[in-house]
C-alpha cells in the first residue's frame, strides 16, 4: 500500500486548505483552492510541488486561487461538469461515478448536490480519505443554497455509505457551532456529548477539529441520522419521512 501525506491548514476566514502528497511519485493534489498564499506556503514548507487541483464546486472561496496556482505550477484542474463554465482553469470535467487515475492516485467522484447543484465530493480509497467540502461537515452539513432537502439527504446517504475508517475532511471549520446545534437536536446521544467536549478542547487550544473518522460522524452527526428512529423521536417526529426530519434539522441549524 502506497504511503500518502496530507496537509490540512486554514485559509481565508474559516476555510480549510487540503493537500494530498504521494512521496513515491511526487503527485501533489490540492482539494479546492481557497487562497493562494496559504497553499503556496504549505507546499514550500514541505518541499512539495503542486500537480493537480480537484475542485468540488464553483463558489469563490473554493476556486479563488485556481488561476494563480495553475500559472505558478502548471497544475491540472478537475471539477464538476455541471459547473464547468464557472470553474477557473478547468481542464477535465467530472461527474459522479467517475473513477480517476490522478497520476497514480485513485479518486472516486461522488455527486453530492444540495449546497450547489453541481457539487461533487472526492473519495480516495487508498488514502482512506473523503473530501466533502461543503456537503458534509463534522456534526453538520452544508447550507442549501441551490438544492432541496431531498437532494441533500440523498447526497449525505451516499457519503454515509463509505467505510467507517474513512477520514473526513471538510471545507470549513464550523464544528463548534455545529456542535451546539447538534446537542440541541439530539441531547441524549452520549457519543455526541463526548465529541462536543473534544471539540471544545480543540478550539480552546486553537487546533483544528478535523479530520474525523466517518464512523464517528455516523454516530454523532444528526444530519447523517435523519432516518434513525431514536433521532426522529428526539425531534418529536417519530415515523416521519426522513426528508422531513432532515429539513427540520437544517432549518434549525440556519438559526445558529
Amino acid at each position: 500500500m502506497p504511503r500518502f501525506d496530507i496537509a490540512l491548514f486554514p485559509c481565508r476566514t474559516d476555510n480549510f486548505g487540503a493537500i494530498v502528497h504521494a512521496p513515491e511519485t511526487g503527485t501533489t493534489i490540492a482539494v479546492d483552492a481557497p487562497e493562494e498564499g496559504p497553499i503556496v506556503r504549505a507546499l514550500e514548507e514541505r518541499g512539495w510541488r503542486l500537480t493537480h487541483i480537484l475542485t468540488t464546486h464553483r463558489h469563490a472561496d473554493h476556486v479563488e486561487a485556481n488561476a494563480a496556482l495553475k500559472a505558478r505550477y502548471g497544475a491540472t484542474i478537475y471539477g464538476p461538469a455541471r459547473e464547468r463554465d464557472q470553474i477557473p482553469g478547468l481542464d477535465h470535467a467530472v461527474s459522479g461515478g467517475d473513477v480517476l487515475d490522478v497520476s497514480g492516485v485513485r479518486v472516486e467522484v461522488i455527486d453530492t448536490p444540495g449546497h450547489t447543484i453541481g457539487h461533487v465530493s472526492y473519495y480516495m480509497p487508498d488514502v482512506v480519505a473523503l473530501f466533502a467540502a461543503d456537503t458534509l461537515f463534522s456534526l453538520g452539513c452544508g447550507r442549501l443554497f441551490e438544492g432541496t432537502p431531498a437532494m441533500m439527504w440523498d447526497s449525505l446517504q451516499r457519503l454515509r455509505a463509505l467505510p467507517d475508517e474513512t477520514m473526513l475532511y471538510c471545507g470549513h471549520e464550523y464544528t463548534a457551532t455545529n456542535a451546539r446545534c447538534a446537542v440541541s437536536i439530539d441531547p441524549g446521544n452520549l457519543a455526541l456529548q463526548e465529541r462536543v467536549k473534544e471539540v471544545e478542547t480543540l478550539r480552546v487550544e486553537h487546533r483544528a477539529t478535523l479530520p474525523v473518522p466517518l464512523g464517528q460522524e455516523k454516530r454523532t452527526n444528526p444530519f447523517l441520522r435523519a432516518d434513525d428512529p431514536d433521532l426522529m423521536e428526539a425531534m418529536g417526529m417519530a415515523g416521519a419521512d426522513p426528508v422531513e426530519v432532515f429539513a427540520a434539522m437544517r432549518k434549525k441549524r440556519d438559526t445558529y
